[in-house]
């Protein structure tokens, strides 16, 4: 569910309850449990001594989001009260023309100036990851709220940001060695991203059985595909194959182990439905 959604039916408290639930929960979880497990298989590969220890891991994410809620939730909760107020206008004015669109990446840029990382995609566990997730966060917001204006800007002009994306991944490939300055990233970085939702917003934006099952399962799939990755790694990477059988081997093996585990134990089970942030049935 998302938190725009949330907002509309709930207060303060129970937003903050009912996210604790969708994201707290999951996340200690597997801090505890989930994690560890790969930890193990690693540790395994590796010849290494067993231990267990608590440990985030890929799941870092989910406590930034729920720190994002707090942080954000007077600003949602401003949008609530004037849906129709002056900023509110002003955003779907803004977000109705494509280089409005553009002023969002700005605030990106600044941030990549500011913070100065070392890499710009090295995002787990550092202070420049967690500024890029909260804006993100806020305005992945905004543009939910602002409606159709920002959906239409996005088809309509979808093909304006794919070309200039990728023309800049070609100079990023060509000029730079992939390794471009840091607010080309960021410029780079969101035009794939409104591309990718006009693109969406095409061909995908209808009522779909697929989709709503692949909507569902992204959460869970995504706290336990690192055990199936792990795993993967630790069975196929010893045999005497090709490396590209390998890779594919791996990814093949980790996709059908994260579906598998989701359709056939998580959603079906009363139990560990709200350990993977969903609802009870």
């Amino acid at each position: 569910m998302g938190v725009g959604f949330a907002i509309r039916q709930r207060n303060w408290n129970q937003l903050i309850q009912e996210r604790a639930k969708r994201i707290l929960i999951p996340f200690l979880f597997g801090l505890v449990i989930i994690v560890p497990i790969h930890v193990f298989i690693w540790q395994k590969y590796y010849n290494q001594d067993i231990e267990y220890s608590l440990n985030q891991g890929h799941l870092w994410f989910l406590a930034n989001i729920f720190i994002y809620v707090i942080l954000l939730s007077p600003v949602f909760f401003y949008f609530k009260k004037n849906e129709n107020g002056r900023i509110h206008r002003w955003l779907k004015a803004l977000y109705g023309n494509p280089m409005g669109l553009m002023l969002i990446i700005l605030p990106f840029i600044l941030e990549t100036v500011l913070m100065k990382p070392a890499i710009h995609e090295m995002y787990a566990l550092t202070m420049h990851g967690f500024l890029l997730g909260l804006l993100a966060f806020f305005f992945g917001f905004t543009c939910i709220q602002c409606g159709n204006s920002f959906w239409e800007t996005t088809l309509k002009w979808r093909w304006l940001y794919l070309s200039v994306a990728l023309t800049l991944f070609l100079a990023r490939w060509i000029e730079f060695d992939l390794k471009a300055p840091n607010y080309l990233m960021a410029i780079e970085s969101n035009l794939w991203i409104f591309a990718v939702f006009g693109f969406a917003n095409k061909y995908l934006n209808h009522p779909s059985n697929a989709l709503s099952y692949l909507s569902q399962g992204a959460y869970p799939i995504y706290i336990i595909h690192m055990i199936f990755l792990y795993l993967g790694s630790y069975l196929i990477f010893p045999l005497d194959i090709p490396v590209i059988l390998k890779l594919i081997f791996v990814v093949v093996f980790t996709g059908a182990g994260c579906f598998a585990m989701y359709d056939l134990l998580v959603k079906r089970s009363g139990f560990l439905r709200p350990l993977f942030g969903l609802r009870k049935k």
